[in-house]
């Protein structure tokens, strides 16, 4: 129970009043040191009770195999257990604000043992199938809201434009209107909005879906050569046509959060450029959502990393950055963060625009009136319903370069008769190859199974 009086009316505890007179309400109570906790999201394995309470943390998050147990394969319902216990500790603050917690579900909820995972983004891609992005979505929502998260890190909506990019898997496509067309996975991560809903609001539809966010804004994919972190030499005009306009479809369909990119921009770097993140962002786009740093986003915008940390946020904040994904050294990012609004270096008005952006999507997403884990669906995860819609995304998501060398002898489809089938390659009986980053940790792991010959209508299935 938070230290509010519980007695005492509050129009932001009101599930009946407008999400705009809650923010406003809220927002009124909140002290300097309140505000600058809610900008602030920590990773999991640096929170204590106290932290949470003290300084009333508005995010906090899993990277990727940081589970309740470390890296131990844990069910959903030990997250769950977890991430419910933090939630308390952010109730029992003075106004008792609700935590934002995030994960990277890249592709199914795949930090969790047992979850569904799908193709990866440039699988999906393959398939030119929007209607089937938005059913992974809401499968994906499922599976992460019965761990007791309410965030996911996705979709990357990056347009790449050079397969040397070492992410661009996780890019639907190299053309833009592919990758508008998927879009349509945040619609089945947030839900609906209904045909009114203001545009660039943020729209969470019920307790069955989660906070998505669209990355990573923007040019990701189009740095010179490829390079992961580069740079992208391009026109406003062919940045806006290329790598902005997914964004505007995201934005339209209520997306609650945009997470800036490592990259830089013709030289300037993203998290700290305020044309983008503010001019054409907020103002242009017209998005009321937040805008979330990467990890330790912050900390590139100085050599060596993080070596004038005062000057990275103030370059950050001021550019239109509103939560920071700190995520291990957050009592200097409060500390720091005080003193240069305290100091004049950043405006008061600037935070609070940061802060009101942050309770509008807490608000939206109801997690002041359910702020646990919904254990109703625990039974979703890796369900045969959504099993079976992987299964239906890898056969659409199979790519055909060449079928032989002969058209008049195709190599597919296989003989049915046939008694043997050599599959060779690293990959061939590896399930952590094939289901590549994302999945378990960040950069994916190795793992063999056994591949059941009777499924595949084969006597016998070789591997080399």
């Amino acid at each position: 129970m938070s230290q509010v009086d519980v007695l005492d009316y509050c129009v932001y505890r009101d599930p009946n009043a407008a999400v705009e007179a809650r923010i406003k309400d809220l927002l009124s109570r909140m002290t300097l040191e309140e505000k600058v906790g809610q900008m602030t999201m920590i990773e999991r394995r640096v929170a204590t009770h106290d932290a949470i309470k003290d300084l009333s943390i508005g995010g906090m998050m899993s990277a990727a195999g940081s589970g309740p147990f470390g890296k131990v394969k844990t069910k959903s319902s030990d997250w769950a257990d977890m991430v419910d216990r933090f939630q308390k500790s952010a109730l029992d603050s003075r106004l008792g604000i609700p935590l934002i917690y995030g994960i990277d579900a890249i592709h199914g909820n795949n930090s969790i043992y047992g979850a569904t995972i799908f193709p990866h983004n440039i699988g999906l891609g393959a398939t030119r199938d929007a209607d089937l992005a938005r059913k992974i979505g809401e499968a994906t929502a499922l599976e992460v809201r019965a761990s007791g998260i309410n965030y996911t890190f996705a979709p990357c909506v990056a347009v790449s434009r050079d397969p040397r990019w070492g992410r661009c898997y996780e890019s639907y496509s190299e053309d833009a209107g592919i990758v508008r067309k998927m879009t349509s996975i945040v619609t089945g991560l947030q839900g609906q909005p209904p045909p009114k809903h203001p545009k660039g609001y943020p729209f969470v539809a019920g307790r069955n879906n989660v906070i998505a966010c669209a990355k990573h804004f923007v040019g990701d994919g189009g740095t010179e050569g490829g390079i992961n972190e580069g740079n992208t030499i391009l026109s406003y005009e062919e940045l806006e046509r290329i790598h902005m306009a997914p964004y505007l479809d995201c934005i339209s369909r209520g997306v609650s959060t945009i997470m800036a990119s490592y990259s830089s921009w013709n030289g300037r770097k993203l998290h700290a450029d305020h044309f983008l993140l503010t001019e054409i962002l907020k103002d242009k786009l017209g998005f009321k959502g937040v805008v979330i740093s990467d990890w330790r986003g912050l900390d590139r915008l100085s050599e060596p990393r993080g070596s004038n940390y005062r000057y990275c946020i103030s370059s950050a904040i001021n550019a239109g950055i509103d939560m920071v994904m700190v995520p291990y050294r957050y009592e200097l990012f409060v500390e720091d963060l005080t003193f240069l609004v305290e100091s004049g270096e950043i405006q008061m008005a600037r935070i609070d625009d940061a802060v009101e952006r942050i309770l509008r999507v807490k608000f939206a997403a109801s997690l002041f009136e359910f702020p646990f884990a919904n254990r109703s669906v625990l039974d979703t995860v890796g369900c045969k319903l959504h099993r079976d819609l992987a299964r239906e995304a890898v056969r659409k998501s199979l790519v055909l370069l060449k079928n032989g060398k002969d058209p008049k002898n195709p190599f597919l489809p296989l003989d049915r008769n046939a008694k043997r089938i050599l599959v060779a390659g690293t990959h061939a009986d590896d399930l952590g190859y094939q289901c590549g980053g994302w999945t378990a940790d960040w950069k994916g792991s190795s793992g063999n199974i056994a591949i059941d010959s009777q499924r595949v209508s084969l006597n016998e299935v070789v591997h080399t």
